[in-house]
């Protein structure tokens, strides 16, 4: 009897704290400032049972750390793994190997460009692989058995650390250096891959991705410019009018509980929207929903629903490729 071919996953390696090295095995916090990094094939030498779970396959695409990653390199990601999967012979899924500080926007990102139900995984580590205690490993390890797993598909893209699996729409980072810092705020994850290296799903994502996206990347250069500003008490609308006269494309304002603002912030706001910028109205609250109202209505403003705002800017970055119109922009948020 002829034994039964394992999956195939490609990983594609962008640097962070799952590669970093540090001074020393107690070091972690100054391995970033050194930026001396494993590659992924250093990395997957570490882990030789992934050669049980799948065909690994691996890339360097990058090599910073994730504060240095945004709109220039999510192309550059999205449109590598959409040739992939377009590819004579397309890997099961793919894994992405990211730092932790913008690895919730990159999913995201990508859990909208992709244009494969094929599983994307992205995964990092709070701890790194130089470290006592390390989770660079098992993060890793956990991902590709992730992308191998056929139940994975269809979910849009995935994370996963400390073994939870959660959407990219809805995981974020809670904590500066805990291992449990990957949370989904009010709905929780999606399952684990667990002790018993099984995977295992308790619920789906409802809203629309990859496939169902209208967001199509291929081929582009660039991406419209979209810009967050953060309410606080007495925040006046000095920021704003600055971005204004700027020529941003795009604002994200992060207001109070369900989308309340300072009187001179959000008189700024109008100011945006009567001057053409589509403006985006979300909560700097960690949960909950910012509502369209009568007042935020007439004013030409669009409600996040749910998304963060560093979420919210990412779709709005990708809506403006497709719509600058208000009803036709509000509709993708209630979609997305």
């Amino acid at each position: 009897m002829s034994a039964v071919p394992r999956p195939s996953v490609h990983v594609l390696a962008t640097g962070g704290s799952i590669s970093g090295l540090g001074p020393h095995r107690l070091d972690y916090t100054l391995y970033p400032e050194l930026g001396q990094r494993l590659s992924v094939e250093q990395m997957l030498a570490r882990i030789p049972e992934a050669g049980e779970i799948a065909e690994v396959t691996a890339e360097n695409v990058l090599q910073v750390g994730s504060p240095s990653i945004g709109p220039t390199e999510w192309l550059q990601l999205a449109q590598r793994i959409n040739a992939l999967f377009s590819s004579a012979r397309p890997p099961q899924g793919v894994v992405v190997t990211h730092g932790t500080a913008t690895l919730e926007e990159t999913a995201y990102f990508l859990h909208l460009t992709v244009k494969s139900e094929r599983p994307v995984v992205v995964t990092g580590a709070m701890r790194p692989p130089s470290a006592l205690g390390t989770d660079a490993d098992l993060n890793l390890l956990d991902a590709i058995r992730l992308a191998a797993c056929p139940e994975a598909a269809g979910r849009g893209v995935l994370t996963v650390l400390n073994n939870e699996i959660q959407s990219a729409r809805d995981v974020t980072k809670s904590n500066a250096f805990r291992v449990d810092t990957f949370d989904s705020r009010d709905f929780g994850l999606l399952g684990y891959v667990d002790s018993d290296a099984r995977v295992v799903f308790y619920r789906n994502v409802t809203r629309l991705h990859t496939t169902a996206a209208p967001f199509d990347v291929r081929g582009k250069r660039g991406l419209p410019r979209v810009d967050i500003i953060y309410a606080y008490a007495g925040a006046d609308g000095v920021l704003i009018d600055a971005l204004r006269q700027h020529g941003t494309d795009g604002l994200v304002l992060a207001g109070f509980g369900g989308g309340s603002y300072p009187g001179a912030f959000f008189e700024a706001g109008k100011r945006a929207v009567q001057a053409g910028i589509p403006v985006v109205l979300a909560t700097r609250s960690t949960a909950g929903r910012v509502i369209m109202t009568p007042q935020k209505a007439s004013a030409g403003f669009i409600v996040s629903d749910d998304l963060l705002p560093q979420k919210a800017r990412i779709l709005l970055t990708l809506a403006l490729t497709v719509t600058r119109e208000r009803e036709a922009l509000q509709e993708l948020f209630f979609r997305y």
